[in-house]
């Protein structure tokens, strides 16, 4: 016999069964201690006397698109309740026969969205895309040309409400708050006093009192005659506050730069400018994405607070839509809906952040 034969390469040599695949991962992830193995037997006791029951209830007994009569005979979750208002839960007091427009418009932005999620696309053009967007979409939302009733900021509300107050204001309260981080380690002591004063002062106070604030407090102070928007001021609280919680985060960031960045950047002469742009701001903000994509999520979902000044995002809307005689009673189904409208904005954007974690890796 050969050697060969005796020996046979590295190639043909397969792991065991239990060590690989499904049942590999079964045992090292479940299955690897015998109180993780206790854990997991009790996990799956409890779904098998949980799972039956709700998936009677949620989908096999339910209701998807009746009358509220028929739900109030059967045993199962009435989902009538959100398809009979989906207009309404969507879009708000946007007028009929004109919600094609925040539709459009909210397409148009994931579309964005969705195109500058690949780094190759980070280029200038993209910011003319991003201007080229926004002017559509303001268009579309206000109207007034191209044969388009005007309809107010008042009648915005609903998911494109939603939408944009998120997102806009998490889009510049990101740049702001690394603004607020890089004055509060300024040597000039009053622009570093200034931050320090900002920042406290906006972190010592809820969300909904600066909301409150711009809503009744802040026209008091405007000449008489001159009023700003009621979601132009919304939206400037929730840049202002989420900016200072994003100051902070980014300010551990450049505080856990080693002091040698700094020195090899003045060793080849480079300005400040140029030693924050080019060496110290894009390793300080790698190593802080987790915790400002936390805040990012809490700044997306702190805006059905806008419910407090009457303006009716998403959560209101469903609200107002179970205000309704005929759907009283259904209010889990409609808030189940909700729960997972904000869970998949919330797991999208962080998947894309631990992505770009991954992406931005060095090993380092």
């Amino acid at each position: 016999m050969s050697d060969q034969a005796k020996n046979p390469p590295r190639d043909y040599l397969k792991p065991p069964m239990t060590e690989v695949g499904v049942l590999g991962w079964l045992r090292s992830n479940l299955f690897n201690t015998w109180y993780n193995s206790l854990l997991t037997v009790l996990v799956a006791l409890l779904l098998w006397q949980l799972a039956p029951p709700f998936l009677k209830w949620a989908f096999f007994d339910s209701a998807w698109n009746t009358a509220p009569e028929v739900c109030y005979e059967s045993e199962g979750a009435c989902w009538s309740v959100v398809s009979k208002n989906i207009n309404f839960i969507i879009f708000g007091f946007f007028p009929d026969g004109q919600q094609w427009r925040p539709g459009l418009s909210m397409l148009l932005l994931l579309g964005l969205v969705f195109y500058s999620r690949d780094r190759n696309h980070w280029r200038r053009s993209l910011g003319v895309y991003w201007l080229i967007g926004l002017s559509v979409m303001g268009t579309l939302m206000y109207g007034g040309v191209f044969g388009m009733p005007v309809v107010e900021t008042a009648q915005w509300s609903g998911l494109p409400l939603t939408f944009m107050l998120s997102f806009f204001g998490m889009v510049a309260a990101y740049p702001l708050g690394v603004l607020l981080a890089l004055g509060r380690r300024s040597r000039m002591p009053a622009i570093k006093s200034l931050c320090v004063i900002y920042i406290e002062l906006i972190r010592g106070v809820p969300l909904i009192s600066l909301l409150f604030m711009s809503s009744i407090m802040f026209p008091l102070f405007l000449p008489e005659g001159v009023t700003i928007d009621k979601v132009l001021r919304a939206q400037a609280a929730i840049i202002l506050f989420t900016a200072a919680y994003i100051a902070e985060v980014v300010r551990g960031g450049l505080q856990a730069m080693p002091r040698g960045q700094f020195e090899a950047a003045d060793a080849l002469g480079l300005t400040y400018n140029q030693t924050m742009r080019l060496i110290i701001l894009p390793q300080a903000l790698k190593i802080v994405i987790p915790p400002t994509v936390g805040i990012l999520l809490s700044a997306f979902k702190d805006t059905s607070l806008v419910v407090i000044i009457a303006l009716y995002d998403v959560l209101k809307t469903t609200k107002v839509s179970l205000s309704n005689p005929k759907w009283t009673g259904f209010s889990t189904e409609a808030y189940i809906f909700l729960a997972v409208l904000y869970f998949i904005c919330c797991y999208a954007m962080s998947s894309y952040s631990r992505r770009l974690e991954k992406e931005l890796h060095t090993g380092h």
